[in-house]
């Protein structure tokens, strides 16, 4: 995930990066959005572009897991 938005705004990009990249750093792909501040929290993601990463081999973040789960989309174990 990286962080957008101003201060005390924040919003999140759910995006394909490698593993050694920074938080904010270089990425491959963006594949949705997070915003906490919505209510309720608003999750959207592109859902064939997540499921080809995954199928590739791509592991999710805790937090990204936990993600698309609530989305409904489900993980390779």
């Amino acid at each position: 995930m990286t962080r957008m938005g101003s201060k005390k705004r924040p919003f999140y990009r759910i995006v394909v990066a490698n593993d050694e990249a920074p938080r904010d750093g270089r990425f491959i792909e963006i594949i949705g959005n997070y915003d906490p501040k919505e209510e309720p929290a608003l999750i959207t993601v592109k859902e064939d572009r997540v499921r080809e990463w995954l199928s590739r081999g791509a592991t999710p973040s805790v937090t990204v897991a936990s993600l698309l789960k609530k989305k409904g989309i489900s993980l390779p174990s």
